[in-house]
C-alpha cells in the first residue's frame, strides 16, 4: 500500500471508530508496522490533521474533520456501485433514479484511472428482483420517517382483516418480494411491521411523533435482540 493511500486509510479508521484505536489496532487493521503508524499519525498532526492521542490509550480525530469529497478508493468505489446496483433495481421510483445519478456522479468525479472501476465494475448486483405491487409511495414514507411525522394507515393482514391505526414509521426494510415499513403503532402501543403490498392507504399527518426516528431505530434494535437474539449489523 502506497504511504498517500495509508494515510487516507488511517484517517478513514479513526473518523468511523467511535473510540480510541491503539497504534497496534491500526497496524493490524492496515497489514504494516507499529513503527509504521507512529511516523504516519506523526506526518498527519504535522498537515494538521486534528489527531490526539495518549500512550497506552490511542488516538482519536475530533469532531468537524473532512476529507476533500470523493477521495474513494478502488473497493470503496466497488462497495457503492454495488449499492448503487442493488437499490436501482429494488428501490422505489426515487430512489432507483438517485441510485442511477449516483453511479453517473461517481463516474464523473472519480479520478480517469478509477473511471473503468464504476463503468465496467467487476461486482453486480442480481437481477430480476420483482416488487409486489404497493398502492402508496415509498418516498412519502421514507420522508415521513425524515420528518418524524406520524402515518395514518388502512391496512390488511394476511387473514383478510382490514384495521386503521396511526403509526409512527421508522425504518424501511426489504425482504425477498415485499417492502416492509417498521413502525410504532399507536394502537397496539408496541412494534409493528407492516407489508407495504398489504396497504390500502397511508396518509402522512402533520402530527409529529415525541420521538427521534433514530432513538426509535435503536430501541428496535434491542428489541430484537431481547425477543429474538438477532445481533446488531
Amino acid at each position: 500500500m502506497r504511504r498517500a493511500d495509508r494515510l487516507f486509510q488511517i484517517v478513514q479508521l479513526l473518523r468511523r471508530s467511535g473510540k480510541p484505536l491503539t497504534a497496534n489496532r491500526i497496524a493490524t487493521e492496515l497489514e504494516t508496522s507499529k513503527r509504521s503508524v507512529y511516523r504516519d499519525i506523526a506526518a498527519l498532526m504535522a498537515q494538521r490533521v486534528p489527531i490526539r492521542g495518549e500512550a497506552g490509550i490511542g488516538y482519536v480525530l475530533d469532531s468537524g474533520f473532512d476529507m476533500p469529497p470523493l477521495m474513494l478508493t478502488s473497493d470503496e468505489i466497488e462497495a457503492a456501485v454495488l449499492g448503487a446496483q442493488w437499490v436501482a433495481g429494488r428501490g422505489d421510483p426515487a430512489l432507483a433514479r438517485a441510485a442511477r445519478d449516483l453511479i453517473a456522479k461517481i463516474a464523473a468525479t472519480v479520478p480517469e484511472r478509477l473511471r473503468p472501476v464504476v463503468l465496467e465494475p467487476a461486482v453486480a448486483s442480481v437481477g430480476g428482483w420483482n416488487v409486489l405491487p404497493e398502492a402508496i409511495d415509498m418516498a412519502d414514507i421514507r420522508g415521513a420517517i425524515h420528518s418524524a411525522r406520524k402515518v395514518a394507515l388502512h391496512y390488511r393482514d394476511e387473514r383478510e382483516v382490514e384495521t386503521r391505526r396511526t403509526v409512527w414509521p421508522f425504518q424501511v426494510a426489504y425482504r425477498e418480494t415485499t417492502r416492509i415499513v417498521v413502525a410504532w403503532c399507536e394502537t397496539r402501543d408496541d412494534f409493528r411491521m407492516f407489508r407495504a403490498d398489504r396497504v390500502l392507504t397511508a396518509e402522512v399527518l402533520e402530527d409529529r411523533y415525541p420521538a427521534r426516528p433514530a432513538a426509535l431505530r435503536a430501541r428496535w434494535r434491542a428489541y430484537l435482540r431481547e425477543q429474538y437474539g438477532v445481533p446488531d449489523h
